[in-house]
């Protein structure tokens, strides 16, 4: 069931799950920052159900989004994260990576296939536990990412499929 947090609206309370896919916050991070039944509601939603966001929902996830005037606003603070546009770095690419522990998205050690395509920075990883390891499609390491914390999951990669093995 589609809803928008730029127009202020949670995930409806008969879903199952909430998937926060990309898009490009940092546009908007006035308005979601603003977004106080967006952010109440989604918090409720994650008390019970998995919450995931991807690319630019799981900056939306983080305690803040600096923009690229680098003024920083207050997200949802369901993980502990912190984005910045401000300090811009390009990320490209296919990614395989494995899950650090069980989820909403599959058992630990499960694998995953996806791509990045961003120009966000990580600034602060915060206190939750790493979501995945990844590494690129060439095989480079490329280490933890996103972040999990009880129901609620996020990371830069935009999941495509299951690995197979």
């Amino acid at each position: 069931m589609p809803f928008s947090p730029l127009a202020d609206e949670a995930p409806h309370e008969t879903c199952d799950a909430c998937w926060l896919p990309g898009g490009y916050p940092e546009l908007h991070a006035g308005a979601l920052a603003a977004a106080q039944n967006f952010k109440a509601g989604l918090a409720a939603f994650a008390a019970s159900r998995p919450v995931h966001g991807e690319c630019g929902g799981y900056m939306v996830l983080g305690e803040g989004l600096e923009d690229a005037n680098g003024v920083r606003h207050a997200m949802t603070g369901l993980l502990g994260h912190a984005t910045s546009f401000a300090q811009r770095r390009l990320h490209l690419g296919y990614r395989e990576a494995h899950l650090l522990s069980d989820c909403a998205l599959g058992r630990e050690g499960a694998r995953v296939r996806g791509h990045e395509f961003h120009y966000a920075t990580v600034v602060h990883e915060g206190p939750r536990r790493p979501l995945f390891h990844a590494t690129s499609a060439a095989g480079a390491d490329l280490g933890a990412c996103g972040r999990v914390d009880g129901p609620v999951s996020g990371s830069f990669i935009h999941l495509i499929d299951r690995a197979a093995g």
